[in-house]
């Protein structure tokens, strides 16, 4: 029997292999725990992958908690504001295709110090150009440079989850790692939805806030710089983590351009991180105008990412005992478009906050869950192209539908003459046809998906003939995956 480098071994025992769920008994070797071999690393990269990621969602969304306030303190405009966070997705979709070729040349070590340098540079400018002297006013631009420094960053730290998942972990735990990794990034927006409010509560006090968000992003990159060593483990842990022959990258655009399987995945899905992003960086300035405040739409955004990480926290641990990674991604998103339609109704409602944060707590334990498994089965439907490649195509097209979602919505608001229970400041706006153009995206290509997608899960099906020289994955993504073992 043929055993990837890390399972081999010559005393003669019972071992137990698990795979999809399925638990095999086999005598005639002993299995060598990659992960007990691969536990140190594991944990001082998931340390400083999981920092890096909610600190760099914090950076990014520092000011849409606050946005009236910000808006005051810079005197700009409410739609500067969204600028600051609309800069991330700009200048990620250009960087992005870099990024993947990066991760895949030179591997997570280089990645992941660089980003933390970038996102460290970006923290760090925007306090100095704020100085808290009297008399004194930031400079809009000089906030934005630094933001630019982040969202530089922000495809280095980003796209690796699903690299770390690939190269450190057996194919039953790959999903649960992704969803580990990956619930980092909603751990920021949660942060940066607590923290802001509650630092930032009058205008005055926004550098205040942005030297809380500078000191642990010089500590984290320090820290980074040290104590990351390696990209990968000494033994692969997995057939396809062992496995040199991915497609070049060049060539690995060419195939997934051609995958049908792939390019619905990178449509569907981009649109739902497009929605996600336009809910984060807009709630405040929706709810408002109901007369909620900022505290209550800081509670809101909370409740979304907490939900959000207990679905993706149950999510994964289902996928990756039955890998049934279609079916769990075609049910969470037609749930989440019911309560996207949902929050277009309640936002418009007052005094109804039971309502819009049960709204908002569901739609994050749909919608959230989702990304590390797409995440997955993007590399699944699209091996052996390789997993920086799959993923960050996929992040780029959220980037670039989250753009234009963000243009959009913000050219539907209508300025409102009369709203005595607003709290939204000077600039009151109806957000009651973006929000329902909104869900409206969201319902449409959650039915394209459902309707249209299809594909075997080929990475799996590979492991499958290189680790036990037979091919007993089925070519239906429905089938159970349960391996047929030669003696």
């Amino acid at each position: 029997m043929n055993l990837p480098a890390c399972y081999q071994g010559s005393v003669q025992t019972l071992h137990l292999l698990w795979y999809g769920g399925a638990e095999v008994a086999k005598e005639g070797a002993v299995v060598l725990s990659c992960e007990s071999r691969n536990r140190p690393k594991h944990v001082s990269l998931y340390f400083f992958l999981t920092i890096s990621s909610f600190l760099k969602h914090c950076i990014w969304l520092t000011f849409a908690p606050v946005a009236d306030q910000s808006a005051q303190y810079l005197k700009v405009s409410l739609d500067d504001i969204n600028w600051l966070s609309l800069v991330y997705m700009i200048v990620a979709i250009p960087l992005s295709f870099g990024t993947t070729w990066l991760l895949d040349t030179f591997g997570l070590r280089i990645t992941l110090i660089l980003g933390s340098w970038l996102n460290m540079f970006g923290a760090v400018l925007r306090f100095l150009g704020a100085p808290s002297r009297e008399g004194f006013i930031v400079p809009y631009p000089v906030v934005m440079l630094g933001q630019t420094f982040g969202a530089l960053a922000q495809p280095l730290i980003i796209f690796t989850p699903t690299k770390m998942a690939a190269l450190w972990f057996p194919d039953n735990q790959r999903a649960t790692a992704n969803m580990i990794t990956s619930m980092s990034n909603p751990l920021g927006v949660l942060l940066a939805n607590i923290i802001s409010p509650w630092v930032a509560q009058t205008s005055a006090q926004i550098p205040n806030l942005l030297l809380v968000y500078a000191i642990p992003a010089c500590i984290i990159c320090f820290l980074a710089t040290l104590g990351i060593r390696s990209s990968a483990p000494p033994t692969p842990p997995s057939a396809s983590a062992e496995s040199s022959d991915l497609e070049p990258f060049v060539q690995g655009i060419k195939l997934l351009l051609k995958n049908k399987a792939y390019l619905i995945l990178l449509l569907c899905f981009g649109s739902g991180i497009a929605v996600f992003t336009c809910f984060s960086t807009l709630l405040e300035q929706i709810l408002c105008v109901q007369g909620y405040t900022n505290d209550f739409a800081g509670l809101c955004g909370a409740l979304f990412i907490v939900f959000g990480i207990v679905g993706a926290g149950a999510l994964g641990l289902y996928v990756d005992k039955t890998k049934k990674f279609i079916e769990a991604i075609k049910i969470n998103m037609s749930f989440s478009a019911l309560a996207c339609i949902a929050f277009a109704v309640v936002s418009l409602m007052r005094q109804q906050k039971a309502a819009v944060a049960a709204v908002c707590s569901l739609f994050g334990f749909f919608g959230f869950s989702i990304y590390p498994v797409a995440m997955e089965l993007s590399v699944e439907c699209s091996y052996p192209v390789g997993e920086a490649t799959s993923a960050g195509l996929i992040f780029i097209s959220g980037q670039i539908q989250s753009v234009l979602y963000i243009i959009l919505l913000q050219a539907l608001t209508v300025r409102l003459t009369d709203s005595p229970q607003s709290t939204c400041g000077d600039a009151v706006l109806s957000w009651k046809v973006p929000t329902l153009v909104m869900a409206g995206l969201c319902t449409l290509f959650t039915c394209c998906f459902v309707l249209l997608f299809h594909t075997r899960y080929r990475r799996l099906e590979a492991e499958e003939q290189a680790t036990y020289g037979t091919r007993s994955i089925n070519n239906s993504a429905t089938d159970e995956h349960t391996p047929i073992l030669d003696s």
